[in-house]
């Protein structure tokens, strides 16, 4: 089975946000940073050239296909800031109705022009969810 792209890394996130475009789009991922350190008691990691994460598991399809990945992270992509919420967002309908202006995947990509747009206390609600329900279902792994 091939290995995935997308892995930890050594790289610095430090120098990974200063070399955002934008001191706006910058100062909203020093926020997540901070947020989603608190919420899940990790530091962050670039995972691949472009991801930030926070914390990990370790996953196991019934197909045999297993690897690892984070339990909450962003990319401050061109268009957007793209949130992971790796639990996805079934039940969570009243959340984000609460959230503001955002765009959603089927998966688990929250999509956020500029923080600034949105409720950051219900996005931290979103993200403790998120986390709280990997750590359920993954419960071997490690905490902070």
């Amino acid at each position: 089975m091939a290995e995935p792209k997308t892995r930890p890394t050594d790289a610095s996130v430090e120098d990974f946000i200063a070399a955002v475009e934008g001191e706006a789009r910058r100062a909203d991922c020093d926020t997540l940073v901070a947020m989603m350190g608190r919420v899940t008691g990790f530091e962050p990691v670039m995972w691949g050239p472009s991801i930030v994460g926070f914390g990990s598991y370790h996953y196991r399809y019934a197909s045999g296909r297993e690897g690892d990945w984070m339990l909450t992270g962003f990319s401050p992509r061109k268009r957007d800031l793209t949130v992971y919420i790796m639990s996805g967002f079934k039940g969570e309908d009243q959340t984000l109705a609460r959230l503001g202006a955002h765009r959603s995947s089927s998966g688990s990509c929250l999509y956020l022009k500029r923080l600034s747009d949105v409720d950051l206390e219900v996005l931290e609600e979103l993200v403790e969810a998120s986390v709280e329900k990997m750590r359920s279902a993954y419960p071997e792994q490690p905490t902070a």
